[in-house]
């Protein structure tokens, strides 16, 4: 039997490669404002070009969560140079929106509430998962909402704005976006491809026993009107989105390298909440249902190694340099949730850096540890080769597509002495340390000789000083390089040396 009531829109397995060590759970300290800061300036981007489909982007340097008790974040940077943040409140009572020049600058800009529900009545419950978008000057918030009467009787609704500032001006409720059937429906989002605007949402169909499906159709003549064929592209069918309700909702798009890759959430908002993924080609006939390739498994989901639960309901933006692809969801940093996940507040709004896989696809990796978020250093004579883990043996190698493998926190030196060490991102708790100068990732045991083995002065780069070098604390002269596709520890004196032992933030 299917429950009546259906999810708020707001999981899973991580596969890694064969070979590679899980962690078991952790707690993850949060780095303190002072060591944030000193994080960030280790990290500072080196202005890599972009590259193609696996472009070289420098490193983005945010801290986690951006916000607490923010679910379903939509970030969109403006054409005057500001990001603006909408997302929903645990009230559910209003549209609040932030505006700040970076996006860490998200997280203490001041809220503007723009919008409060009805008193009575449509729009008058429920008030979820808002997103933000400026369409032929003017701006557009998307929203679901139910009723006064009956809080379930959800539904997509339009505000407009004329202001060149959102958090100004006056809102003018467009009203209700029609579809084919009045059924609960939510998380419209826009894009445009080839020139056409689209709408996609998330709506429960007479006759398909779902909670929602994923849903594409063309805009009409305004944005809160659709025209034409309905498309439905997702139905919830897999184990992973069909835990605890069969749930495909929260459809976000992001364009790159001539595809199309929407993200939908699935199953519901607990742990088992995570991120499915379809894909097609920009010239696709995009409302074809057959033009989209669909993936089986979950790209994005809960990872107990890392703490974080329930990733879902996403949106994409940039970088402040425009350089680097950026994911934007909500989670939580605990599994076990009393009562009914809706009535829990701790969805936190969270970012960090999307990568892109050597045919185009994009590698969404695992949800980070709290914290300031990981860099991954690429190789400076190997250009497409990056600094890994496998069976705890640290190396360089191509295409890592087990992202997590690849992503470490540059963070204060176990051993002091302006020192860093660099933590595993999907085993928190182990750091890069040498041993018999071999590098290893390996466990914090506390002691003198691990801490220094696992500390290095960071230099400019040998080879290119916009790169960086790693320079052993406790045997000076001796420094991270790879060979025969291993790293090591040792001195360098040839070029061919010092490129081995140059490394690029990404």
């Amino acid at each position: 039997m299917q429950p009546t009531r259906p999810p708020h829109p707001c999981g899973g397995v991580v596969h890694r490669a064969a070979g590679t060590q899980r962690a078991g759970r952790r707690t993850v300290p949060r780095l303190r404002s002072a060591l944030a800061a000193m994080v960030l300036a280790l990290a500072m981007p080196l202005g890599l070009p972009m590259a193609g489909p696996a472009h070289a982007a420098p490193a983005v340097n945010h801290t986690n969560p951006l916000a607490e008790q923010r679910a379903d974040p939509h970030i969109v940077r403006h054409t005057d140079g500001y990001y603006y943040m909408t997302a929903t409140v645990p009230q559910y009572d209003r549209i609040v929106l932030r505006r700040a020049s970076t996006l860490q600058g998200l997280a203490t800009a001041a809220e503007t509430t723009i919008w409060y529900r009805h008193a009575n009545g449509e729009m008058g419950a429920h008030i979820w998962a808002p997103e933000i978008h400026f369409i032929n000057g003017r701006w557009y918030v998307y929203f679901a909402a139910g009723r006064t009467d009956d809080v379930w009787r959800i539904r997509m609704y339009v505000l407009e704005n004329a202001s060149p500032d959102p958090r100004t001006g006056s809102w003018t409720e467009r009203g209700r976006i029609t579809t084919p059937w009045d059924t609960f429906s939510l998380d419209a989002s826009t894009f445009v491809a080839n020139g056409v605007r689209y709408l996609t949402w998330a709506q429960q169909e007479p006759g398909v026993s779902t909670n929602s499906n994923v849903y594409l159709a063309r805009m009409g003549g305004n944005p809160w009107q659709i025209t034409g064929t309905v498309t439905r592209l997702v139905v919830p069918t897999y184990d992973w989105e069909t835990r605890g309700f069969r749930v495909a909702e929260g459809p976000a798009v992001i364009q790159r390298n001539g595809r199309l890759f929407l993200t939908y959430s699935a199953s519901a908002t607990d742990a088992n909440y995570c991120l499915g993924m379809l894909s097609a080609s920009v010239t696709a006939n995009l409302l074809d249902a057959a033009s989209w390739s669909r993936s089986p498994t979950p790209v994005f989901a809960s990872n107990p190694a890392t703490g974080q639960y329930g990733p879902g309901h996403n949106s994409f933006t940039v970088s402040e340099d425009g350089q680097s692809d950026i994911l934007v969801y909500h989670d939580r940093n605990y599994r076990d949730i009393i009562g009914d996940p809706l009535d829990d507040p701790n969805r936190r709004t969270r970012i960090q850096k999307l990568y892109w896989n050597a045919d185009g696809t994009p590698n969404f990796g695992i949800p980070v540890p709290d914290g300031a978020t990981p860099v991954r250093l690429r190789s400076h004579d190997l250009t497409t080769s990056y600094v890994r883990h496998y069976d705890y043996r640290a190396r360089v190698e191509p295409n890592v597509t087990s992202l997590a493998d690849s992503q470490f926190r540059v963070v204060a030196g176990l051993a002091g002495a302006g020192s860093v060490s660099l933590e595993s991102t999907n085993l928190p708790g182990h750091y890069l340390r040498h041993r018999d100068f071999a590098l290893y990732v390996e466990r914090d045991d506390g002691s003198t000789l691990f801490r220094g083995d696992a500390s290095f002065h960071r230099r400019s780069g040998l080879a290119a000083g916009a790169g960086l070098s790693l320079e052993s604390q406790n045997f000076p002269g001796r420094y991270v390089r790879h060979r025969a596709g291993l790293l090591q520890l040792e001195a360098v004196s040839s070029s061919a040396d010092r490129a081995s032992a140059t490394f690029h933030l990404e």
